[in-house]
């Protein structure tokens, strides 16, 4: 490979580091213009030096390892700190660090009521944040892939938890930061059976090793990063964190939701292709879980009134969908809507940045509306968001969420009909968001109302070019049923799934068939959203929701679910813990001794009266003593 810019790809992480340390220690003294300017500069930098790693690897399909430093070295095991430049993850670094970049320019302005130094300490953790993730996706290894995805752990902890003398934001952070080690012993577990299996953790060595591997083994070692990646990616049964995470600011939400954290189970998944490949055992979980997890949080989302709440579980369900086309075989599918997906998602969070940004905190929906005349830039660029996400051509998601249903109608067809029906909740849900948000009458306060202003130029401009991002990002994946060899996308990432597709011998469905599905998908899609656009614009559902509707509105009552079989308990069990044996036996034995050599003290004590009489009657009783004892020893 052409390495002139690839081999100073150590400077795509090093820069957002250096941004954190200068903005972590120096916070005190930093200007909020000056902190916006190396926090967002630092990732600029970054995403310029990303194209130019990017432009070299469309010219070459052969990996490049930059080491930079041997991180383990023993007789037995050597594993290096270095990174794997090739077409996945110079891919990965454009999305990290081309939204990464519109996320912190974006909160230069939304961020910019807070004091110069927790301004600081928010800029800081947001580098951190990027560093990490840009560490999991370069990693030549799955030590350096654990050491970054375990960065991203401790940054949502930080970020969601951002204002943390709120209670239950910190509980919130707590949640992420448990549900997430959760996952990741199941990672680490992983990583040992395939230090065991191939004595090496790096991806160029094990890989082309796997197909002599036993598939029993595989399927243990792939169901374990699974595990990883339920946590990470929030699949069930570890999805619960995420909406959770909507306690951080909304540019956090839009980082973690869109860009970076969750996309990671699936980029270790799309890394680990080989493997996963050579388990259908474990394709099919994964199948079975995304699919289970897009509709579970497809049903929630249909009743949320929290403007982010909806966008959470809709990022939930996408998140399914990937995972859907990681199962069926469908890589290059899923790593196109993970890309399309950073696009509109990022898009959608930081539009609702700017709806509760003008309506002075507010996040309930009910008490919105009639936004369209007052936000006219906030608008048009969330509708062209909802229209992307809900699948409506030419927009992106169309292009990337259609590829992922043909590649499951590959598998079954009935995997495709149920994967339509999700994607018809999303189409529901989204323009219901739209509709009681930005159409019919204003409902909230006068007071409100008389300060709906639209946003700063630097909490707009990211998202008009979001906007544009997901109106043509689509077609770099335009499907041959449309044009041949018209898939850029498929063309550029081939070599890093071409072992994958000659083992996995797809079945393919032909062109008349895919008119069809496309067809019906797009006719159905088209059907709800009108009927929600009309419905909600309309007559907004503003009262409490009941039957039905209540158990979506409480999400399934999953998290009572968690909190009674799991929380709870544990506590119980703490409390017994901290009563009787930690209070009781432990602090009982210390404090028992202590109390003993007191008591001894009180006794021996008693002795010491100072009277010449009494010392010389105890040492005529000593002698006395003395004497008999010689007496019967030597008798």
């Amino acid at each position: 490979m052409a390495n002139s810019f690839s081999s100073l790809v150590y400077w795509v992480p090093l820069l957002p580091l250096i941004g954190f340390l200068i903005n972590g220690l120096c916070r005190n003294y930093l200007s909020k213009s000056l902190t916006g300017i190396i926090g967002s500069g630092v990732i600029l930098i970054s995403f310029i030096l990303s194209v130019l790693i990017f432009n070299e690897t469309r010219a070459e399909s052969d990996a490049l390892i930059v080491k930079l430093f041997d991180f383990i070295n023993t007789n037995d095991l050597k594993i290096p700190f270095a990174f794997q430049v090739d077409r996945l993850s110079a891919l990965f670094l454009l999305i990290i660090t081309g939204v990464g970049f519109l996320i912190h320019l974006y909160s230069t302005a939304y961020m910019h009521e807070e004091s110069d130094v927790h301004f600081a300490r928010y800029f800081a953790y947001l580098n951190l944040f990027v560093f990490n993730m840009l560490l999991l996706v370069l990693g030549a290894n799955y030590l350096i892939m654990f050491i970054g995805w375990e960065g991203v752990g401790l940054c949502s902890y930080l970020l969601i938890g951002y204002w943390f003398k709120n209670v239950d934001y910190g509980a919130a952070a707590r949640k992420a930061f448990v549900m997430n080690r959760i996952g990741d012993l199941g990672f680490l577990l992983g990583l040992f059976f395939l230090l065991q299996q191939f004595g090496t953790l790096n991806y160029v060595s094990i890989m082309p090793a796997a197909t002599g591997a036993s598939v029993a083994v595989l399927t243990t070692i792939t169901l374990l990063l699974f595990v990883g990646a339920t946590g990470k990616s929030a699949q069930i049964p570890l999805y619960t964190w995420l909406p959770d995470a909507m306690a951080g600011p909304t540019p956090v939400s839009a980082l973690i939701h869109a860009a970076t954290m969750v996309t990671a189970g699936i980029y270790m998944i799309a890394r680990s292709n080989i493997l996963y490949t050579l388990s259908p055992v474990t394709q099919t979980v994964v199948t079975v879980i995304g699919l289970a997890t897009a509709l579970l949080a497809a049903t929630i989302a249909l009743k949320q009134n929290d403007i982010k709440k909806v966008l959470a579980y809709s990022t939930v369900s996408q998140l399914g969908y990937m995972f859907v086309g990681l199962g069926v075989g469908a890589y290059t599918g899923a790593v196109f809507h993970v890309m399309t997906h950073a696009f509109f998602k990022a898009l959608l969070f930081l539009g609702a940045g700017s709806v509760i940004h003008a309506m002075h905190h507010e996040q309930d929906i009910r008490k919105m509306g009639g936004l369209a005349k007052k936000l006219p830039h906030t608008h048009w660029t969330f509708l062209v968001g909802c229209i992307a996400i809900a699948g409506i051509p030419p927009f992106s998601g169309f292009f990337s969420k259609d590829e992922i249903l043909i590649g499951a109608y590959n598998v079954s067809p009935i995997l495709y009909w149920i994967g339509l029906l999700g994607a018809l909740m999303t189409a529901f849900y989204m323009f219901r968001l739209y509709a009681t948000t930005f159409r019919g009458s204003f409902r909230g306060t006068h007071e409100q109302e008389h300060h709906l202003h639209e946003s700063p130029l630097s909490m707009v401009l990211p998202l008009i070019v979001l906007a544009l991002l997901a109106i043509v990002s689509g077609f770099i994946g335009i499907p041959e049923l449309f044009a041949k060899d018209a898939h850029w996308l498929q063309k550029y990432l081939a070599p890093v799934f071409a072992q994958s597709n000659e083992l996995a011998h797809a079945h393919h469905i032909t062109h008349e068939t895919e008119y069809i599905l496309l067809g019906v998908s797009i006719t159905l899609i088209l059907v709800v959203v009108v009927y929600a656009w009309k419905r909600f614009a309309s007559k907004p559902d503003l009262s409490e929701p009941s039957g039905f509707g209540k158990l979506l509105s409480n999400k399934w009552y999953v998290d009572e679910l968690y909190a009674a079989i799991i929380s709870k308990p544990l506590e119980q069990l703490s409390s017994f813990t901290l009563k009787f044996v930690e209070k009781k036996s432990i602090d009982g034995a210390v404090n028992g001794t202590g109390k003993l050599v007191q008591w001894s003290a009180r006794q021996i004590r008693f002795w010491q009266s100072g009277q010449v009489g009494n010392y010389i009657l105890w040492m005529v009783v000593g002698l006395v003593a003395v004497i008999v004892l010689m007496t019967t020893i030597f008798s």
